[in-house]
C-alpha cells in the first residue's frame, strides 16, 4: 500500500506542477516556455528522490510497462499502478482546472503538426527517456543516485525543444488528465499509443547492447 500511495502522490505531484505551469503562462505569458521545460524537469526529478526507493517513481504507465518487459517488474503489479497513475493525473487536472478557470487547456497535450508526425516524434521521446531510465536505474548504487537527475534532465532538455509541437508528453496518464478535465481530445489517441510503443523497444534496446542480466530482477 506505500508504494500505491508513493504512486499516487508523485505522479500528482508531478502533473500538478507541469500542468499548472502550463495554464499560468496560458493565462498570464510571466512563465515562458522554457520556465515550462524547466518545472517539468525539475518536478520528476524532485519526485524521483521522493518516492524512487518506495515505488520505483515510474509515475507513467508506459515506464511501468517498460519495467515489466524487462522483467524488472512484476507483471501483475502494471494495471495497478496504471490506474494509480491515470487516477492521480485526472485528480492533478481537476485541482488545476479549479484553481485556474481561465485556462482554455489546463495542460492538454494537442500536437501543432500533423498527427503523424506527432506519433513518430512521441514514440522517440520516450524511447529516448525509457532508454535513459533503464540504464540509470541499474548498475552501481552511484549509477542510482544520479538517476534523478538524469531523468530529469532528459525530461527537461525534451520538453525544452519538442513542447511547442507535441507538449512532450512521454506519458499517457499525464495526456489523458488534463483531456478528460478539459473536454480537448484531439489527437489523444497517438499520445496513449506511441509513449508505449518507444518505452518497449527502450527496453529491447537495452537488451542487444548490454549484457543479458542488464535487463532483469536481479540486475
Amino acid at each position: 500500500m506505500k508504494r500505491y500511495i508513493s504512486e499516487f502522490i508523485g505522479t500528482f505531484c508531478m502533473v500538478f506542477c507541469g500542468t499548472a505551469a502550463m495554464a499560468i503562462n496560458e493565462v498570464t505569458g510571466g512563465i515562458t516556455h522554457p520556465g515550462v521545460a524547466v518545472t517539468w524537469g525539475l518536478i520528476v526529478m524532485a519526485m524521483i528522490y521522493a518516492f524512487g526507493e518506495i515505488s520505483g517513481a515510474h509515475f507513467n504507465p508506459a515506464v511501468t510497462l517498460g519495467f515489466a518487459y524487462a522483467k524488472k517488474f512484476p507483471w501483475k503489479e502494471v494495471p495497478k499502478y496504471s490506474v494509480i497513475q491515470t487516477v492521480a493525473a485526472i485528480a492533478a487536472s481537476a485541482l488545476v482546472i479549479m484553481l485556474f478557470p481561465k485556462s482554455e487547456f489546463i495542460g492538454a497535450t494537442i500536437p501543432t503538426v500533423e498527427a503523424w508526425r506527432a506519433f513518430i516524434l512521441e514514440f522517440l521521446l520516450t524511447f529516448i527517456l525509457m532508454v535513459v531510465i533503464i540504464n540509470v536505474s541499474t548498475g552501481s548504487k552511484e549509477v542510482g543516485v544520479m538517476a534523478g537527475i538524469a531523468i530529469g534532465g532528459v525530461i527537461l532538455l525534451e520538453a525544452m525543444f519538442a513542447g511547442p509541437i507535441t507538449k512532450a508528453s512521454m506519458n499517457p496518464a499525464r495526456s489523458l488528465g488534463p483531456a478528460l478535465v478539459s473536454g480537448h481530445f484531439e489527437h489523444l489517441w497517438l499520445y496513449l499509443t506511441a509513449p508505449f510503443m518507444g518505452s518497449l523497444l527502450a527496453v529491447v534496446s537495452c537488451k542487444l547492447v548490454k549484457d543479458d542480466q542488464c535487463c532483469n530482477e536481479e540486475c
